[in-house]
């Protein structure tokens, strides 16, 4: 049976393949979209979640609009990488895929509610529609199987010094989420940087020779292109799409346990995630944090899944 998953997200081109993943494997079901303000503007990253579902022939996903920005703070979107509309390069062709009239928060729970089985969050932005909806509807808690998010690194960042991007844009929702007391697994930069688009990663997706792969492969021209501009990385890093490799196979990636703390307060470290890979603090574990990438394996899930679309 397929792993039930919903996936949150704010593409973003790297989203645009966590979608394209799920939606192309057979191990996993994808129940529902849901959107946040991160990479882009509310408005933005709803329409291309529904262009992305759209470019690769998706039907029947609905796609639900979440929090237009952080709990506490200031919507920063991630202009610098993404573009204004957080989705450069391509011309953006009108979504089919229509908006859902639900909430983000109203469209998990009806989800989690419909679901045999308990269903798998994967939020690949911020996390303020998932810690939204843990402190609306508590009851339903006992329906997430586990959290498996992109953000945050075992070392230094991408904005500032210390925070990535995802735990820096929402911090107050971040601690919130690694305290819930759900198994949560963090893919952080320090495995996100070992999934880089090498010439031979496009050049792998483009002869796959479908609409999927061409509107990709425009993808990733502009997203490395952006990527060596502002951080000096000719080959960008795909982080998203490692949540839903993980949520498909386990084995391509190492994770340890161990204890992750989320800073709020800090000057120059507001974001960063504290990840006590030694037990220096003697603290409950309260996630997996992914190591070590199986690159050839997660670069296989992904063309096979563009490669099944349209």
């Amino acid at each position: 049976m397929p792993t039930p998953v919903i996936i949150d997200c704010d593409p973003g081109h790297d989203d645009v393949f966590a979608l394209w993943l799920a939606a192309g494997n057979p191990e996993v079901s994808l129940l529902g979209v849901t959107t946040v303000a991160g990479n882009g503007e509310l408005e933005h990253t709803t329409t291309n979640a529904r262009i992305a579902l759209t470019v690769a022939g998706v039907e029947g996903v609905p796609v639900a609009a979440g929090a237009d920005g952080p709990l506490r703070r200031k919507l920063t979107p991630a202009t610098w990488i993404h573009g204004d509309n957080a989705l450069g390069g391509p011309v953006l062709p009108a979504p089919a895929v229509p908006l859902d009239g639900r909430t983000a928060t109203e469209l998990t729970a009806d989800l989690l509610e419909a679901s045999a089985e308990p269903v798998t969050l994967i939020p690949t932005g911020p996390l303020t529609n998932v810690a939204l909806f843990l402190e609306q509807r508590p009851g339903l808690r006992g329906r997430i199987r586990e959290i498996i998010w992109m953000g945050g690194s075992t070392g230094r960042g991408n904005v500032g010094a210390y925070a990535e991007f995802n735990a820096w844009s929402d911090p107050e929702a971040a601690d919130l989420v690694f305290r819930s007391g759900l198994p949560v697994t963090m893919v952080g930069l320090n495995i996100s940087h070992q999934a880089l688009v090498t010439e031979d990663v496009i050049a792998s997706i483009a002869a796959i020779g479908n609409e999927t792969s061409a509107f990709g492969v425009e993808l990733l021209r502009f997203f490395c292109a952006a990527y060596e501009v502002s951080q000096g990385m000719p080959d960008g890093p795909l982080h998203d799409p490692i949540t839903v490799a993980i949520a498909i196979d386990r084995a391509v990636a190492e994770v340890r346990r161990c204890h992750v703390d989320v800073e709020t307060r800090g000057e120059f470290t507001a974001g960063a995630t504290a990840v006590d890979l030694r037990d220096m603090l003697g603290k409950e574990h309260n996630a997996d944090v992914a190591i070590s990438l199986d690159v050839p394996r997660f670069w296989r899930l992904v063309r096979d899944a563009v490669a099944a679309l349209r």
